[in-house]
């Protein structure tokens, strides 16, 4: 990697991931209400979903030096909207942290005593990963931070540092003018375990369908069932933010998501250009709580 980053670029950068991740998110969440065409996106307004709205939180929150985990957790209490498409165990568990309880006993507390090992560290972690487009180890050690938050099961951290790389390293071959070997890296910067096999796994695969079928869909809601599919998209189609989503809405399942993660990594690497103008204007506008410096990017 050959650049270096200023705050204001890096914030740039995570709002483009952002973007991305917010419109894949709220035309996935479409598929659930009809079955989308890309080619032919219903009507606008789409409603995005918890996935954006933890995003946002973490966006909200990006600074120099080590992730704010505390001021995280405070915002996913306070802004959190249980009608936003929040699983039942993130439900309970933003509502402790919303009343007082720290955010590790939350966390560890959760699927009785072991942690969640669900996709929602990885759903949000995509601009945190081009914030730190200059250090995959970096991005990968504030990933396993932001996750931490509210999965405490080495899978669900995992899910979140393998998402929070592959938007670095999208982001880096953008800034280098390359198109870089995704999954590769990715997967040298995953712990071991089922996240880190299916992103070895990944590399054979061609088509989504056989894709979702080796990798799963997201739809147990997992990290190891969402993140190898998502990020080997992502791969497949890095120039392509249509295709990306498109490919995640064939594949069906937990498609929000999918849409999501795969959106924020690629539009990483394509930048706003890479996102058709008219799905941005029929995405639910971003909160009204973010600061006026990251909503600009709106």
């Amino acid at each position: 990697m050959s650049f270096t980053l200023f705050p204001g670029t890096r914030l740039a950068l995570a709002l483009e991931s952002l973007a991305g991740l917010s419109v894949g998110d709220a035309l996935g969440a479409q598929h659930f209400v009809t079955r989308v065409d890309p080619a032919a996106p219903p009507p606008g307004p789409w409603p995005w979903t918890d996935d954006t709205e933890e995003a946002c939180c973490l966006v909200e929150v990006l600074a120099d030096g080590d992730f704010d985990r505390d001021a995280f957790a405070a915002l996913l209490g306070h802004h959190h909207d249980p009608y936003r498409g929040y699983g039942p165990g993130a439900v309970v568990m933003l509502r402790e942290i919303r009343e007082g309880l720290p955010w590790p006993i939350a966390a560890a507390a959760a699927f009785d005593g072991q942690g969640s090992a669900g996709n929602g560290a990885a759903m949000r972690a995509a601009p945190l990963g081009a914030w730190h487009a200059d250090s995959l180890a970096h991005a990968a050690v504030q990933g396993a931070r932001a996750a931490e938050v509210t999965h405490a099961h080495p899978e669900g951290i995992a899910g979140g540092v393998a998402v929070a790389v592959a938007a670095a390293v999208a982001t880096a071959g953008r800034l280098d003018g390359l198109r870089p070997p995704l999954l590769r890296a990715v997967a040298a910067h995953t712990p071991d375990g089922l996240v880190r096999d299916g992103l070895l796994a990944a590399g054979r695969l061609r088509d989504p369908l056989e894709a979702a079928y080796e990798l799963g869909n997201g739809a147990r809601a997992m990290a190891r069932d969402t993140v190898p599919f998502a990020v080997w998209v992502a791969d497949r189609f890095l120039d392509d933010y249509p295709g990306a989503i498109a490919a995640c809405l064939r594949a069906g399942g937990d498609v929000d998501t999918t849409c999501a993660i795969a959106g924020g990594i690629v539009a990483a690497h394509t930048g706003l250009d890479g996102i058709p103008p008219g799905w941005m204007a029929a995405r639910e506008p971003l909160p009204a709580w973010l600061t006026a410096a990251t909503a600009s990017g709106d």
